[in-house]
């Protein structure tokens, strides 16, 4: 734990996307999703999940430029993912980091 100027210990910040089990929950829940999601040329992929347990995903191929793609994130993905893994906040799609 890291101490602070006076001396007293203080927690470690909750970095939930550090945590192997709940990424292998999200991991599972979205394996359960996407059979459905690639048989309309799509696929979505984890990139985060933030300290407010928002799960940050990536839309991939038809998914990322399907007009439908926020209700599918909202009432399918979302609702899918919080009933597997309940202490998640919300589902958010973002795009991909650049790699140079």
């Amino acid at each position: 734990m890291p101490e602070e100027k006076d001396g007293t210990l203080q927690p470690e910040e909750f970095n939930p996307g550090a945590d192997p089990t709940l990424r292998k929950q999200i991991e599972e829940s979205l394996d359960m999703i996407r059979p459905y999601l690639m048989a309309d040329g799509g696929s979505v992929r984890l990139l985060n999940i933030t300290p407010d347990l928002v799960v940050e995903l990536e839309l991939l191929g038809a998914c990322g430029s399907c007009p439908m793609s926020t209700m599918t994130l909202r009432a399918g993905i979302e609702q899918a993912l919080k009933r597997s893994v309940p202490q998640i906040s919300r589902v958010e799609a973002v795009n991909a980091p650049a790699v140079y």
